[in-house]
């Protein structure tokens, strides 16, 4: 597929554009040494930097009418990368979503631990630790994604219904989880520049509308900062949870099916010999 210069120009533009009101606090803040308890996990967490997250390009398959064509690994290495990728999306996409877990990974994350222990310990615990412990032991735990259950403290580990691996990750991975939906934003910056620039910049957006549930729903107190408690200790609280979660969930996959078919696209392609210098 070829683009014309003027809607070439007109898309990087506006991605460009996209992306700067995206990170403009992000980038105020680092500019200053701002640390943020929530916002901070977009880039820490996840390896993309910024400048990479403006750079426009058009994702597999498209390229500038009577202009060079971008240079695309397509290496067996790359393509076992690709397809593995794409299995994890597509086992995920598949299964029924659950919506049950409540966000309590993050309380797990902090179970009994005193407060100078705790990963954002600059922040209070809406609750004691003694109380916080009761809410992880009452509720249960329920998370199937790995990349947070190996944050959870010692203890909180026996805690789970699952005990998720590395190996069993795409055994796990269901659409409801707020991690596996947010993770979809590193997903697509793992397949750039298969998976376009705009698409990349939907998974960011996503994932920063989650990390502030996510954040919400923790045991920490970070109402200074304009973000008001979703309570998953009482019955009001779960049932908001709940819902915002669904919402994401919906929201996560035409996403993750977009990524899906690039993978798709690009296996195809490269399974008739296709040049890498196809972009």
């Amino acid at each position: 597929m070829f683009l014309a210069l003027q809607e070439w120009t007109a898309r990087r533009a506006q991605h460009e554009a996209r992306v700067s009101r995206l990170l403009g606090e992000h980038l105020t803040r680092r500019q200053s040494g701002v640390k943020h308890p929530v916002h901070d996990f977009l880039f820490t967490y996840y390896s993309y930097r910024p400048a990479q997250l403006r750079r426009w390009h058009p994702g597999f398959g498209v390229t500038l009418e009577d202009g060079p064509s971008e240079e695309v690994d397509l290496s067996a290495k790359r393509l076992s990368s690709v397809g593995w990728i794409r299995d994890l999306l597509a086992a995920t996409q598949q299964r029924q979503a659950n919506f049950g877990c409540f966000g309590m990974h993050e309380w797990a994350m902090v179970y009994r631990q005193a407060q100078h222990e705790v990963r954002h310990n600059s922040w209070p615990l809406r609750l004691s630790p003694s109380r916080t412990a009761e809410v992880v032991e009452e509720r249960g735990v329920r998370c199937s994604h790995f990349d947070a259950f190996r944050f959870f403290t010692a203890p909180a580990r026996p805690l789970n219904v699952l005990q998720p691996t590395r190996e069993t990750q795409a055994l796990n991975e269901q659409p409801g989880c707020l991690h596996a939906n947010m993770d979809l934003y590193k997903w697509s910056y793992k397949l750039a520049p298969i998976a376009g620039a705009e698409l990349i910049a939907d998974c960011f957006e996503l994932a920063k509308d989650i990390r502030t549930l996510d954040m919400r729903a923790s045991p920490y107190d970070l109402e200074p900062l304009g973000f008001s408690p979703v309570k998953i200790e009482t019955a009001e609280g779960r049932a908001e949870y709940a819902t915002v979660q669904r919402g994401f969930s919906e929201r996560a996959q035409p996403l993750r099916r977009r990524l899906i078919e690039q993978c798709d696209l690009v296996l195809a392609y490269a399974s008739v010999g296709g040049s890498p210098s196809v972009a």
